[in-house]
């Protein structure tokens, strides 16, 4: 399910301070105990470690950072049509030619 070293292995030792509860149908808790005894784990820890896997991938998906289309365009004119450089710019770059120079 998860590799040893994701996210659900790095709380399984961790101290359990808080409870979640909840109603699930009959033909639910059945199918969550098979999927828990044909991965030999216990059904409170294939609930808990299913659930986090998905909320770790969800946030993850979620603060992906994705362009559209018009937001990719304005990114790549932005690059291609850069301004000239400024007058401090410049004379930044002097110096540290100077320096690199010496």
């Amino acid at each position: 399910m998860s590799a040893p070293d994701g996210p659900v292995a790095r709380h399984r030792g961790s101290a359990k301070k808080a409870r979640l509860e909840a109603r699930i149908t009959v033909d639910q808790k059945a199918l969550f105990q098979r999927a828990a005894a044909l991965l030999g784990r216990s059904l409170t820890d294939f609930v808990v470690g299913s659930a986090q896997e998905i909320a770790a991938r969800t946030v993850r998906e979620h603060e992906a950072m994705t362009l559209g289309a018009r937001d990719r365009e304005t990114f790549v004119a932005a690059l291609l049509e850069a301004p000239a450089p400024g007058r401090s710019l410049r004379k930044a770059a002097e110096r540290y030619k100077d320096a690199v120079d010496s």
